[in-house]
């Protein structure tokens, strides 16, 4: 029988999971992202709001184990291969050591103009620079933006300042007031303890995971590697803390020890589920720890520091940009993402306190701001995002089409575009080449093309872009009502250019036949055909074989498109044959016409990913993948 303990227990963890799954979708559906509702959250059910937890210091221990799973294993440790870190040297040691220090001295004068010692202010200004991944990764990773350059950059001057902690700790066990002589030998030994841990992991990670996880494989337990996984990490993280070192600098070396292992991929699969949940806890944890009491003994202070600090370090962070050569809303962006402080304040602070540096209710009241900068940054992006208006798109490097002539005029130079393009290319045919995407307008220029910015539904577009003197018109861009208003246009103006058109799916392309065009392919057609008869060969159907279905499939399909023509009938198609296993399976096709002249009936409801064929009248080669 459960004990009234128990009980409790697990009524707090319904109430975390409860809150977290109404407040974040809720402040998601807001435009308010999901960091801000799991703090929200935490600050509702938290001992400063409803108070149904009452230590949340524990459950924030505990979820920092999540922030090092997620930071430093994933994030920094797996992702940071040894060869990635030394390519990003310039980025780390450059940018990111020139932000902490310009930001480290802000910061600092801040605290002394708040009236703190200057100890207490650089401690509290150091702490505040260590910028919360947790939030500015989970905020890009919404966004989608880590993989990008500026993504990138951020993430480099988030791993510097993450490894800043350890030094910052030894700083504080140096600022101690215990005198040195009498704390000297301590030291030293703690230093070799440090040092002896530090050997042991690196000497435990070259020699021991390899062959561990070789043998664990080997074994084809799956339950065994993921706690195999686990193991590396948090014993890694305790025998660095046991050292007198960061837990996260261990996670952090172990995960780049495993960074260059055959089994890297596995390990981050088997963790995978572990970290979103305990990154959640610790934003709730986060909240739950804003003593709203302290916040309200020291408010003038606190409403002074939080905005003043805040400012003080995104304005650093934006000249650091711009000296080095960011474009403006990169510098902005980045500093309004990174303008807090981050969870690796709170063991900065409380190391401090700990060592007599800095007193209790100091303590306090740099952790509120701590943690007030976190709860206001999803806000502060929002705001700038809503209320900054849009930096126009630069347009160096960039040529408008003017006075244009060639014999084939290509509109649109995406991946479809570009392939086409080889084969014209190839035989030296006269091309000239417009796109409305300035990134795919600079990007092939590094190869040799030119290609001119151009708006091909436009017909004053279209006439500078040579189109009335062009053979032919390649229309390959992948928004199907642009595609039919260059056709109405190309077809009206332009009659003596032979008209070559990409279709989206099959309603699309009887579209295009209708208005005219002397060639239309469906977009993914040939390259499903081609991968349809690929998986057969695969499997053991002889190749002769296996090329005169694939070759049915097109014939049954464009009898099919006939069909539609002719009737003028979307629905003229008969529901798709359904894969009989019991049947023989004849070789190549005997089944009943009119079963399969069904193909392809599923894309009457047509995605961008659906089979696209080729017009009955112009089958034309296979098209490029």
């Amino acid at each position: 029988m459960a004990t009234a303990a128990d009980t409790s227990q697990l009524v707090q963890v319904v109430a975390l999971l409860g809150a977290a799954v109404v407040a974040v979708p809720l402040f998601r559906r807001l435009g308010l992202g999901s960091v801000l509702g799991y703090l929200a959250a935490g600050l509702a059910i938290g001992p400063f709001g409803v108070g149904w937890f009452s230590n949340p210091q524990a459950i924030l221990h505990t979820a920092e184990l999540g922030v090092v799973l997620f930071l430093f294993l994933f994030v920094v440790g797996l992702e940071m291969r040894p060869s990635h870190l030394w390519s990003l040297r310039r980025q780390i040691f450059g940018l990111g050591s020139l932000q902490i220090a310009a930001c480290t001295l802000a910061l600092t004068g801040v605290g002394l103009a708040l009236g703190f010692l200057l100890p207490v202010a650089f401690i509290g200004g150091a702490g505040f620079v260590l910028t919360s991944t947790a939030i500015v990764m989970q905020l890009l990773g919404e966004r989608g933006d880590i993989a990008l350059p500026r993504g990138q950059r951020m993430v480099s001057i988030l791993l510097f300042e993450d490894l800043l902690i350890v030094p910052l700790l030894a700083v504080v066990a140096f600022m101690s007031p215990v005198p040195v002589d009498a704390g000297a030998a301590p030291r030293l030994r703690d230093m070799g303890i440090a040092a002896a841990s530090l050997a042991a992991l690196v000497a435990a990670g070259i020699y021991l995971l390899n062959p561990l996880f070789r043998v664990l494989a080997a074994a084809r337990a799956r339950e065994v590697m993921t706690a195999a996984a686990l193991l590396v990490v948090l014993g890694a993280a305790l025998l660095m803390e046991m050292g007198g070192l960061s837990m996260a600098m261990g996670a952090f070396l172990a995960g780049v020890l495993l960074s260059e292992s055959t089994f890297r991929h596995q390990i981050e699969a088997d963790i995978e589920p572990f970290r979103g949940i305990l990154l959640g806890l610790f934003f709730l944890a986060v909240g739950m720890s804003l003593d709203l009491a302290v916040v309200a003994a020291s408010w003038q202070l606190i409403a002074m520091a939080v905005p003043a600090m805040m400012l003080a370090k995104a304005a650093c962070i934006y000249l650091v940009a711009r000296l080095l050569r960011s474009r403006h809303d990169e510098a902005l962006d980045r500093a309004v993402l990174m303008a807090q402080g981050g969870e690796f304040a709170f063991v900065l602070y409380a190391a401090a306190q700990a060592s007599g540096v800095i007193s209790a209710p100091v303590n306090a009241n740099l952790t509120a701001i701590v943690v007030l900068s976190m709860v206001l940054t999803p806000l502060a992006v929002l705001a700038v995002r809503r209320l900054l208006p849009k930096a126009a798109t630069s347009m160096e490097g960039i040529d408008a089409v003017q006075g244009q002539s060639g014999s084939v005029l290509i509109i649109g130079f995406g991946r479809f575009g570009q392939v086409m393009s080889q084969s014209l290319l190839a035989r030296d045919v006269d091309v000239t080449i417009i796109d409305t995407d300035l990134d795919m307008i600079r990007s092939p220029g590094e190869f040799g093309f030119k290609v001119y910015y151009g708006d091909g539904t436009r017909l004053d577009v279209l006439r500078a872009s040579g189109a009335g003197g062009a053979r032919a018109l390649a229309v390959c861009i992948d928004d199907p009502d642009a595609t039919t208003r260059i056709v109405a246009l190309a077809r009206a103006e332009f009659p003596q250019a032979k008209l070559l058109v990409r279709a989206f799916d099959r309603a699309h392309a009887l579209k295009l036949v209708a208005a005219g065009v002397d060639f239309q392919i469906r977009e993914t057609f040939e390259s499903a055909v081609r991968f349809g008869e690929a998986a057969l060969r695969e499997l053991g159907v002889d190749a002769d074989a296996a090329a005169d279905i694939a070759g049915e499939v097109r014939r049954l399909d464009a009898e099919r498109f006939e069909l539609e023509m002719a009737s003028g009938d979307r629905r003229a198609g008969i529901p798709l044959m359904r894969n009989n296993t019991a049947a023989p399976r004849p070789t190549p096709f005997t089944a009943p016409r009119r079963e399969a002249r069904a193909l392809g009936r599923a894309e009457g409801v047509a995605t961008a990913t659906d089979p696209a064929a080729v017009a009955p009248t112009s089958p034309g080669p296979p098209a490029p993948s």
